[in-house]
C-alpha cells in the first residue's frame, strides 16, 4: 500500500498533474499552429524552469524531496516559483493567446501567491491544491477528463495523508483553494457591458454553472 500512495503521491505531483492538464487543455481546444507555441512557452517559460529549481534543490540539498514538504524550505521556493508563473503569464499575453488561457495562468500566479502567504503559518497541500484546481477546470473540457482527474485528485489528496506529509487541516486547505481556484479559472467569466456608456462601463460577471450575473461598478463611480 505504501508503494502505491508513493506511486499516487508522484504522479499528482503539481509539476506533472499540470503539465499534463495544459496539454489536455491546449490539444483538444487549440489547433497545432496556435496550441503547439503556446505548449512549448509554457514549457520554457514556467514548467522546465520549475523542475530544474527542484531537481538542483534536492540534489544541493536546499531542500529534503522534490515535494519542498519541509514548511521553512518552501519559504526558498516560492521566491523563484512565483517568477516563473508570472513569466508564464507575460509569454501568454505575448502570444495572444485566448483569454482563457491568460485568465488561467493568472489564477495560477494568485494561487502561488496565497499559498505562500498562508505558508508563514501553514504548510498547505500543493499536491491537493493544484489537484483539484486541474480536475475542476478539465471538467469544463470535457466530463469525461474532468472525471478522472477528479478520481486521480481524491487518491493524490488520499497519498498524502497515509503518507504522513500532511495533516488534515493542510490538505484540506489546499483542496478548498483548488476547488475555488479552479471554479474561477473555468466556470467564472467576466466581460465588459457593452450597453453602458460613459467613463465607468459596468462589468457583468457570470457563473458558468448556474447562469448568475452579478452587475458591479467600480468603487470610483458610486
Amino acid at each position: 500500500m505504501t508503494t502505491f500512495a508513493r506511486l499516487v503521491s508522484w504522479i499528482g505531483h503539481p509539476l506533472i498533474f499540470v503539465s499534463a492538464s495544459v496539454a489536455v487543455v491546449v490539444g483538444t481546444q487549440l489547433g497545432p499552429r496556435t496550441g503547439l507555441p503556446i505548449l512549448l512557452a509554457l514549457l520554457l517559460s514556467t514548467l522546465v524552469p520549475t523542475a530544474i529549481l527542484l531537481l538542483s534543490g534536492v540534489r544541493s540539498g536546499r531542500w529534503s524531496d522534490a515535494d519542498v514538504s519541509v514548511r521553512k524550505e518552501r519559504q526558498r521556493f516560492f521566491p523563484w516559483a512565483v517568477p516563473f508563473s508570472l513569466a508564464g503569464v507575460i509569454a501568454m499575453w505575448w502570444l495572444q493567446a485566448p483569454s482563457y488561457i491568460i485568465r488561467g495562468g493568472m489564477v495560477t500566479l494568485g494561487l502561488f501567491l496565497i499559498s505562500w502567504l498562508v505558508n508563514f503559518r501553514l504548510k498547505l497541500s500543493l499536491h491537493a491544491l493544484f489537484a483539484f484546481y486541474c480536475a475542476i477546470i478539465l471538467f469544463r473540457i470535457g466530463l469525461i477528463y474532468g472525471a478522472i482527474a477528479l478520481v486521480l485528485a481524491v487518491l493524490v489528496a488520499w497519498s498524502r495523508l497515509f503518507l504522513r506529509r500532511h495533516t488534515h487541516i493542510e490538505l484540506i486547505t489546499g483542496i478548498a483553494l483548488g476547488l475555488m481556484g479552479g471554479f474561477v479559472a473555468g466556470w467564472w467569466h467576466w466581460a465588459p457591458n457593452l450597453k453602458s456608456a460613459g467613463k465607468h462601463p459596468e462589468l457583468i460577471f457570470r457563473c458558468s454553472i448556474c447562469n448568475i450575473q452579478m452587475l458591479t461598478r467600480p468603487l470610483d463611480s458610486v
